[in-house]
């Protein structure tokens, strides 16, 4: 069993027993916590798939905040402009928030 549910804008595919990496849900949550997400757009239970008209009715998935906050991979932007003496080097580490599907309740 698996489900399609939007975490803050992003789209996630759900299995129970998995870690997902989310944006950063921000800083009033805690470690070992538990958050239901609502906005579930697919269900699919052994081959009988719902989808939903936009979200499906009644189902949520619950998880657990394994670690509130985790960084990513450092990214490297740089600019040059050749010959004219122009360079830029800029980094960004994303934030992350690391969460564990507890339960995946369906309508």
């Amino acid at each position: 069993m698996y489900a399609i549910v939007e975490i803050k804008g992003q789209q996630f595919k759900a299995e129970e027993g998995k870690y997902l990496y989310v944006h950063h849900l921000g800083d009033e949550v805690k470690e070992g916590e538990t958050v239901s997400f609502d906005k579930v757009l697919l269900l699919d239970n052994e081959g009988s798939v719902k989808v939903g008209v936009p979200t499906v009715e009644g189902a949520k998935v619950e998880c657990e905040i394994v670690a509130p906050l985790v960084k990513g991979d450092k990214v490297i932007v740089f600019k040059k402009k050749r010959r004219k003496g122009y360079r830029r080097l800029n980094g960004h580490r994303q934030q992350f928030s690391k969460v564990i599907i507890k339960k995946i309740v369906t309508a």
